[in-house]
């Protein structure tokens, strides 16, 4: 397992400004989240508090917090390490992602204005082009912002808290195999729009189950590096 060293440049210094403790935990989440820090990996307090240019003690704090959270795994004389996820976690909570985000097409499809669906429209251009050019983080990112737009467009509060709770995670499981998902991901969220658009309730749950279910499976059939 490799240790916590990213190369010059690609972890910026924060800013002073604000909850330093609350900064750094965000920091170290995201790049966990973006795999910038990979599963396994040995994370080193000194290595990450020069990094992000703080002191040690916000960096084991959030450590901490992040092994609360399930993110990070703290173990005795060896030190901290990005959690690696099971296949059974990964299935059962792609599998409540499945059960949520259907909910919300279907709500969606029931009562979706035209700014609505050209708000998806533009995002789902985004990833198309994101796709052509092989930008996966703007591929996953722009993912996760339709899927949030979908769930926006559902108008249930509770079903959007609940969602996003879970969004790390999907992002997490979704970027190592965003590339293998590729058009075909963004294809499926062209049919979704299309049946949200009709009011196509019944369609839309399906698409979005079949869509949601088509990642659970690749993440499945990845290729480990």
């Amino acid at each position: 397992m490799s240790s916590a060293g990213l190369p010059p440049g690609s972890v910026p210094k924060l800013e002073r400004p604000g909850p330093l403790r609350e900064r750094v935990y965000e920091a170290l989440l995201e790049l966990i989240t973006t795999r910038a820090l990979g599963p396994g990996q040995h994370l080193v307090e000194s290595e990450l508090a020069g990094q992000l240019g703080v002191s040690r003690q916000p960096v084991r704090e959030a450590l901490q917090r992040l092994n609360t959270e399930g993110w990070v795994d703290l173990r005795p004389a060896q030190g901290a390490f990005v959690h690696e996820p099971t296949e059974e976690e990964a299935d059962q909570l792609l599998s409540v992602r499945t059960l949520l985000e259907t909910e919300a097409a279907r709500l969606a499809a029931a009562d979706s204005g035209r700014r609505g669906i050209e708000a998806l429209e533009e995002l789902c251009s985004q990833g198309e082009r994101a796709v052509a050019a092989d930008d996966v983080d703007l591929a996953v990112a722009t993912n996760a912002a339709f899927h949030a737009k979908v769930m926006d467009l559902a108008g249930n509060v509770v079903l959007s808290e609940l969602a996003g709770q879970v969004d790390r995670r999907v992002r997490w499981y979704y970027t190592p195999v965003a590339r293998q998902r590729g058009t075909r991901s963004w294809i499926e969220h062209r049919e979704l729009i299309a049946a949200i658009a009709a009011g196509d309730e019944q369609r839309a749950t399906e698409i979005m189950r079949t869509h949601t279910e088509h990642t659970r499976e690749t993440y499945h059939r990845r290729e480990r590096g």
